[in-house]
């Protein structure tokens, strides 16, 4: 007689060789291999499968041991634990997981284990990719065939190194502009979103029912995030979408539609929340809406620790969002606390074995469907080959994108094209810095660090107008700043050297990606500011100004566009920045080599303030506007406020009055769902529910706002700048000190914390404990404490984004009537926390 485990093991190898016998199986027939396998496994594999953890905190061995159903890179994981890996190393480790995964040797059945990764604009992760312009470039093209050959190409040059599953393409519909992930968005219009996504699905998986559909190389693919994304009020990550079920259905499901019937094998839950819900937690969205009602036969993948945010859950323990519809845990850093606790919930009963089966069902049915059975060990796969990254076939792809996905806004007087034999000068630093150009979720997840060294293709701006111009017998330099020279060994002179015939001033945002992307307005600079600097000098000289822009978004320019004589939109190009220099400068014979084509995705924002203005209100770069070479078209000035100013100019440092942030700041509540929702209004609740804003009493009715924390999970108040503030600026700088009306009501056991931030890893934490403690309860006081003590624990007083935070858990109940940066009298200083 045979063991068990001999029993299970034969089965599971003849279910195996009925899948290498039925390569063309059909969807049914794979179903019943699935369950065939399922039938098979032990608990400990099934929780396994339904786990994916990241390369930077899961060994091979571990894959092993643990029997885990997938891993990923994230952002800015790479193999060996550096920013970037070789392409030997990528293989090397795909092989070590899926030798791990595979092996048998402990009596376990051997599942492969898939390996998804964040391809959203080509195999960004890698040096020697080609990398294509960001999905709001995409759009902007509208070209569904060109849509697939670049979803093509991403497949081939993934399945180059080994890896099976991408985590695109994304199919939000934004709607907010302030959001940092808008140029991950193909459009604001559904349709065009729903056209372009499921073209991409196409070139990544191949057709369904044909001979290449999930072919060697081909990819698994990723259609995010479900859903309501793109629409969260004020643009904010991991935000609130409030809306109608009508207008949730009719914009941001739309896109999916077609995506499931172009058979996408995968889909992922998004961090937003859609009327106060977390999606991850959503059963009537992740099963209602995208199984019982859109009919989605895949599995779904949660976001990064997305489980972790729900109310209730922790990284390490969230049974609700298996329940609700999520099949696949992302738990990159805390998938071994996932495994344990959701072990001890089956076996308990409270996380039902149906409803595990169930996932696990979906799961390997989607393995079975690419073929991860039958692939063998990555490195002897047809398509791992190095030779298709970055290669010669691929970059004209990437290039004819880039040419697609400019668009011109202006061109007065026939301005471009650039006209052979010209003196031209290039000015911004952006025109020589792949970093701007490829922008974020390239190379790293922010993309910000990035130097051209470190690219192994493709070339800049610069590099591509180099060689167009010098080829139609012009000549060309290049300036930082706007000052040009005659020759290259003398100092620059303006006033001086020989003026260029014509510039071509290159900016735009610096990279960023979600979160870190996320803006309080639209307004991209100020009067003074760097850029328009540079273009009121070249138009004062009465040099043509031509302006190329790099941004992930619309954003308020008119300023720049009224200076500029013509005005290119080429959003975050990618690394084929020779593309630009294809439309923008003619050939020898003065004749355009490329027209413009590109077509806005977005309407662009041209109100006096950088509000988005639609339709009705009769301005010119409306969704769709987009000049070419055969228009006679001379854009009129475009409207520029007087009441523009400076946070400097506007911010007297007051931070709180009567309870409400003052002019230019806003208020914010945060927790571990979401750490910006906006607090305008002073009853509100943060979207966790783990702080409570209400209208309180001080000298008048509700002239004062209350903050309640009520659960065990730390959650935040906040003031904040659009921009960094400059503190050293006020007068008296010495002697600012941070004054306080406040009362205290209740205490916890846990420390209260206020402090100051300066930007990303900059801020400076007091503890409050102590102090707030020892005042009598329900009594208003004053507090001033100096602002030294801030800057004694790092704060940087030249960039304060954030000049006031307080942080605590359950059990503090604090009023807040006034808050100001101000010279306090000596007599009211307090010492600093302790």
């Amino acid at each position: 007689m045979f063991d068990n485990r001999a029993t299970r093991k034969i089965i599971f190898f003849i279910a195996i060789a009925l899948i290498g016998l039925q390569l063309n199986a059909c969807s049914e027939d794979r179903a019943n291999q699935a369950e065939l396998i399922l039938s098979q496994m032990t608990l400990e594999e099934k929780i396994g499968q339904v786990i994916q953890a990241d390369i930077a905190s899961v060994t091979p061995a571990e894959v092993k041991e643990y029997n885990l159903g997938s891993i990923l890179n994230g952002g800015n994981s790479a193999p060996g634990g550096g920013k970037s890996a070789a392409w030997q190393d990528w293989v090397a480790l795909a092989d070590a997981y899926w030798l791990a995964s595979t092996d048998t040797s402990d009596g376990g059945l051997g599942i492969p284990a898939i390996w998804g990764t964040d391809a959203v604009h080509g195999h960004n992760n890698l040096q020697s990719a080609t990398i294509f312009p960001h999905n709001i470039g995409l759009g902007a093209t509208g070209d569904t065939d060109l849509l697939e050959r670049i979803g093509a190409v991403t497949a081939h040059e993934v399945r180059a190194t080994g890896l099976d599953w991408v985590f695109a393409p994304t199919v939000a519909v934004a709607r907010d502009y302030r959001w940092g992930r808008t140029y991950e968005s193909y459009s604001e219009n559904p349709q065009l979103v729903s056209d372009l996504g499921a073209a991409l699905v196409l070139g990544l998986q191949g057709k369904p029912g044909s001979e290449t559909f999930l072919g060697d190389k081909k990819t698994i693919a990723t259609a995010k995030h479900f859903v309501g994304d793109g629409g969260t009020q004020y643009g904010i990550d991991k935000g609130d979408t409030i809306v109608t079920e009508q207008e949730l259905r009719d914009i941001h499901a739309y896109p999916y539609k077609q995506a499931f019937k172009n058979d996408v094998q995968t889909v992922m839950a998004s961090f937003s929340s859609v009327n106060g819900t977390k999606m991850h937690e959503s059963k009537t969205y992740l099963t209602g809406l995208l199984r019982d009602e859109m009919n989605f036969k895949g599995f779904v993948i949660g976001d990064w620790n997305g489980h972790a945010e729900i109310p209730g859950c922790t990284a390490t323990n969230c049974p609700d969002a298996l329940l609700a519809g999520v099949d696949m845990y992302m738990a990159p850093e805390s998938w071994k606390g996932i495994y344990e606790s959701l072990k001890s919930q089956v076996e308990s009963g409270a996380v039902p074995m149906a409803r595990l089966d169930e996932a696990v069902l979906r799961i390997l049915q989607t393995k079975l469907n690419a073929g991860v059975f039958e692939a063998g060990l990555p490195s002897k796969r047809p398509a791992t080959q190095q030779q298709s990254l970055g290669s010669a076939e691929h970059r004209d792809v990437a290039r004819e994108a880039v040419r697609k996905s400019l668009v011109l806004l202006k061109n007065n007087n026939n301005t471009l094209p650039v006209k052979p034999g010209s003196n031209v000068l290039v000015v911004g630093a952006a025109a020589n810095s792949m970093k701007d150009q490829t922008g974020g979720w390239t190379l790293s997840w922010q993309g910000n660090n990035n130097s051209n060294e470190e690219f192994e293709t493709g070339e800049t701006i610069y590099e591509g107008l180099e060689t167009a111009i010098t080829q139609s017998g012009g000549t060309i330099s290049w300036s930082k700043d706007g000052r040009y020279q005659q020759k290259p060994d003398t100092e620059p002179d303006i006033e001086t050297d020989m003026a260029p015939d014509i510039a071509i001033v290159v900016f735009g945002e610096e990279p960023y990606a979600e979160f870190h992307g996320d803006r309080m307005d639209l307004i991209y600079e100020f009067e003074g500011d760097p850029n328009l600097a540079i273009l009121k000098q070249l138009k004062a000289k009465g040099i043509p100004v031509i302006s190329v822009f790099i941004s992930g978004r619309p954003l308020w320019v008119n300023s720049h566009i009224n200076l500029s004589d013509s005005f290119v939109a080429a959003w975050l190009p990618g690394t084929e920045a020779g593309g630009i220099a294809d439309v923008l400068i003619a050939d020898a014979n003065g004749k355009p080599r490329f027209d413009f084509v590109g077509k806005l995705p977005f309407a662009w924002p041209v109100g006096a303030t950088g509000e988005l203005v639609r339709k009705d209100a009769g301005t010119t770069f409306q969704f769709g506007y987009g000049l070419n070479y055969g228009d006679d078209v001379q854009v009129a000035t475009l409207p520029v406020s007087e009441i523009l100013k400076k946070p400097e100019e506007i911010f007297s440092g007051e931070i709180i009055a009567k309870g409400k942030a003052v002019d230019p700041l806003e208020f914010y509540l945060g927790d571990l769902t979401n750490s910006n929702t906006p607090a305008p209004m002073l009853n509100l609740t943060s979207l966790g529910g783990s702080l409570v804003s209400e209208g309180t009493d001080y000298q008048a009715q509700e002239d004062s706002r209350k903050l309640s924390w009520v659960n065990a999970n730390r959650a935040e108040a906040s003031a904040r700048l659009a921009r960094p503030f400059d503190l050293t600026q006020i007068e008296d700088y010495e002697r600012l000190t941070l004054s306080l009306t406040l009362k205290v009501s209740a205490t916890g056991d846990d420390n209260i914390i206020l402090g100051m931030a300066c930007g990303e890893g900059c801020l400076s934490a007091l503890n409050m404990s102590s102090t707030l403690s020892d005042l009598p309860r329900n009594q208003w006081n004053k507090l001033a404490i100096p602002l030294a003590c801030f800057v004694n624990k790092g704060l940087d007083p030249t960039k304060v984004e954030v000049p006031l935070f307080v942080q605590a858990k359950q059990g503090w109940e604090l009023s807040l009537h006034q808050a100001s940066l101000s010279n306090a009298k000596t007599e009211e200083l307090t010492d600093c926390p302790q």
